[in-house]
């Protein structure tokens, strides 16, 4: 499934990180790592990252590697 989306173009990683980002900004921490299986504080650290600088995720992208 992955590699047929890839050939689509749409990059998986990407998306992912979309998804959390707007679940971030609409539910509680304890909520959004309870739903998602993850710990409390990388929930937190979501949450902080989908309200704060999004300059800063921006060059944060731009830092990463390219893995096709």
């Amino acid at each position: 499934m992955g590699e047929r989306l890839r050939k689509l173009g749409i990059r998986l990683a990407e998306t992912r990180c979309t998804a959390l980002f707007q679940l971030a900004t609409e539910l509680p921490s304890a909520i959004l790592a309870r739903t998602l299986g993850i710990h409390i504080s990388v929930a937190v650290k979501w949450q902080r990252a989908a309200a704060g600088d999004w300059g800063a995720c921006a060059a944060d992208v731009s830092r990463r590697t390219r893995s096709s």
